[in-house]
């Protein structure tokens, strides 16, 4: 399962992942030896590999015959594939998809090879030792496709009202893998309604790209809102010959995100954002959070009153934001990027890195109407130069990609940013009251107010983050820091008087669930685990729970 939905009914594929895989280390005690490794998986959840940071090798054998799409939804973190032992593409990034299509395969069975490193080095400037874990191995869904000459390689669906009637610009990219010129058309159904881009076929010329893109009205369809999440499928089908040779379905909803001075509106109405931070981590899976797991964080997220995730730090498995979807949840989706220094960002890998990522995401996952906001460059070196006109170009390249959706970075140089106009949103990490003292409505307006005198005037401001830590279990009457008393007390100060501040536009807490992180963060975290979540890593909530779900349930959705 890569989806929560079928995303083809012509196209013939294989789930390769949900199975048995051989795995081979390079390194260590069992260096060279083979071992059944069940994908998707983290390897760290095998007994010999609980602190394995190092490379080895997939092995899974796969039947084909001419051209062939493999499709991986994630390996972390970098990745050499092979087929019969010829190299076909590298990727570097755990958190978004790669795809590579390899042609004129003779009958018969196949061996695929996937090198994957999970190592710290200088040439990984994304993953290194952090406030979260980096795992190893194949951690999402892998997709064998057997094409035909043509195929619908993207599918694109952005919609607007216009004089009260939703309209929607559909775009498909379709790529020719064969070495003649074949002429087609692309049908489409939505909402019951069948179209396509003209009665007249079009040629796609031999081993190309072609983009078919057109804007379609929809009198009858239905907003998708944080109340009545309405989605439809979008059903695309590729026609040759007098026959359907290919298809390709999305879930798509009819929506728009605006700004509007310091207000963020969806369907023209201010919403107040309720939100979580939520790492992809579970005790027992790591970030290879099976389906079912997913579907109960989503359960809890609603119970607690949430309307809003925000993926810290990285681009989330696409299940989840299907998920997201489904329950109207909206998300702010992040590039990979936490804490970077000066040496990091001065690494020249980091911005062709940083690039890659935000390509990848916004590209695989613009069609989620659950998304709202895009993200980059979390808590990095913000407030000297030359390390803002980094901070530009990955914004500029986030409104590039999708001016639809306000993009925004979050900030915890208090007092000193100089970035605040790149970003169409202001956002800021902050922890009063658990790292420093202070007064938080004090604390928010002057944050507020440092925006607005610098760069920030009339931005919708969100703050990012803001929590306390507290122990599964560990009580203390006297709301000792640790506490599960003392979290509870810190965060309904907290959240209060952010939600009570009618120039911010809402909060995301820190975090949803306690998360492991990196060895080397030993000394900052106890148990190696950041401990700020309202639930612990197994989901068990603490006593800061039913605050939370009481301050939320006290606010509407949106502005009055």
């Amino acid at each position: 399962m890569v989806r929560a939905f079928k995303t083809n009914v012509c196209r013939n594929y294989e789930i390769l992942s949900n199975s048995f895989w051989d795995y081979v280390p390079d390194s260590g005690e069992n260096k060279g030896k083979t071992y059944q490794i069940y994908v998707p998986s983290c390897l760290e959840k095998h007994p010999d590999f609980a602190n394995y940071r190092g490379s080895g090798t997939f092995y899974k054998q796969f039947y084909a015959n001419g051209c062939i799409r493999l499709v991986f939804k994630g390996v972390s973190h970098t990745a050499k594939v092979y087929i019969d032992d010829q190299f076909v593409t590298f990727h570097y990034n755990a958190y978004t998809p790669f795809e590579v299509v390899v042609k004129d395969l003779i009958e018969g069975n196949h061996i695929l090879k996937v090198e994957v490193d999970n190592s710290f080095t200088s040439d990984s400037v994304l993953h290194k030792e952090n406030d979260y874990m980096t795992y190893g191995g194949i951690t999402r869904g892998v997709v064998l496709e057997r094409l035909q000459d043509l195929y619908i390689r993207n599918l694109y669906f952005k919609p607007e009202k216009k004089d009260g009637i939703w309209n929607a610009n559909i775009r498909v990219i379709v790529e020719n893998v064969s070495n003649k010129d074949i002429m087609g058309n692309i049908d489409f159904m939505l909402e019951s309604k069948l179209a396509g881009f003209g009665a007249e076929p079009t040629l796609f010329p031999q081993n190309s790209l072609t983009e078919l893109e057109n804007n379609f009205e929809f009198p009858d369809a239905v907003s998708w809102d944080l109340e009545q999440p309405n989605l439809y499928l979008l059903k695309t089908w590729l026609i040759a010959g007098g026959e359907i040779i290919d298809d390709l379905i999305e879930t798509v909803g009819f929506r728009e995100i605006k700004i509007d001075g310091n207000q963020i509106l969806l369907n023209g109405k201010r919403i107040r954002i309720k939100g979580f931070n939520r790492h992809e981590d579970h005790p027992e899976h790591g970030c290879s959070l099976p389906y079912a797991s997913m579907v109960n964080d989503v359960r809890l997220i609603k119970d607690l009153g949430a309307n809003a995730i925000r993926t810290a730090h990285y681009p989330n498995d696409e299940m989840f934001l299907d998920l997201c979807d489904e329950a109207g949840i909206l998300v702010w989706e992040e590039a990979h990027a936490r804490g970077l220094k000066e040496e990091d960002m001065d690494n020249p890998n980091f911005m062709p890195q940083s690039i890659s990522c935000i390509n990848e995401m916004v590209d695989c996952h613009y069609n989620h109407p659950s998304i709202f906001i895009w993200g980059v460059l979390n808590e990095c070196i913000s407030q000297k130069a030359p390390y803002d006109s980094y901070h530009k170009v990955q914004l500029d390249q986030l409104q590039f990609l999708d001016p639809t959706r306000p993009n925004t970075f979050a900030s915890n140089k208090h007092y000193k940013d100089i970035c605040f106009e790149y970003p169409t949103v202001i956002s800021n990490n902050m922890y009063p009251l658990w790292y420093l003292p202070g007064n938080v409505a004090d604390v928010l307006q002057k944050h507020i107010d440092y925006a607005n005198e610098n760069s920030g005037h009339l931005k919708p401001f969100i703050v990012s983050e803001i929590g306390a830590g507290a122990i599964y279990g560990y009580r203390q009457r006297s709301k000792e820091k640790w506490s599960e008393e003392g979290q509870a007390d810190i965060i309904e100060k907290q959240i209060t008087p952010i939600l009570e501040n009618p120039a911010c536009s809402g909060v995301f807490i820190w975090q949803f669930c306690d998360c492991q992180v990196s060895s080397g963060w030993f000394k900052e975290r106890g148990r190696l685990h950041n401990n700020k979540g309202i639930v612990d890593e197994y989901r068990r909530p603490k006593l800061s729970y039913d605050v939370v779900k009481n301050i939320f349930s006290q606010y509407g959705n949106y502005f009055e």
